[in-house]
């Protein structure tokens, strides 16, 4: 059964591998992470680490039982009770359900573990699997999302109130 976890240095290798081996899975949907992601991972890595250390952020991965990470599902820009979203999971679960059942699981350690009361979302208009994830999670849309934000892709902001999630 896959494990939701919070991100801790030894998930580096399957982190790294989940994101090569979804690495254009992921660009047909959203803005590749380009070279220099992967010519820095470490540092970059370890940085997350720092950002979750201070508070700023949560960083989760869905590991599966053979230790690989089936996806990651974040919690960004934590302040005043709030915070963004943001997940990918690997093309060989998409489709599934793992990526609605872990944004809700991640709704409930949100409110439980950081005492968040309100999550968003941004969605791509294009990024049909994406919306339907959030909206099944109890996300409503909210309003139009900076393309910026999307890589330059129009989209949509959702909102989750996690104070009435049971």
């Amino acid at each position: 059964m896959p494990e939701l976890q919070r991100l801790h240095a030894g998930h580096a290798p399957a982190v790294l591998a989940f994101e090569v081996a979804n690495r254009a899975y992921f660009a047909a949907s959203i803005s590749d992470r380009g070279d220099d992601f992967f010519d820095h991972f470490a540092d970059r890595y370890n940085a997350l680490l720092a950002e979750q250390e201070a508070g700023i952020c949560a960083f989760h991965v869905l590991v599966a039982e053979d230790g690989s990470v089936l996806g990651r599902f974040n919690l960004v820009d934590i302040e005043d009770h709030a915070a963004e979203l943001g997940y990918r999971v690997a093309q060989h679960v998409a489709g599934r359900g793992v990526a609605t059942a872990t944004v809700r699981e991640l709704c409930r350690v949100a409110w439980a573990r950081h005492r968040l009361c309100s999550l968003r979302a941004a969605a791509a208009r294009e990024n049909l699997a994406s919306q339907k994830v959030l909206i099944k999670a109890g996300f409503v849309p909210v309003g139009p999302a900076d393309p910026t934000h999307l890589g330059g892709k129009p989209g949509t902001w959702y909102q989750c109130e996690l104070v009435r999630q049971p």
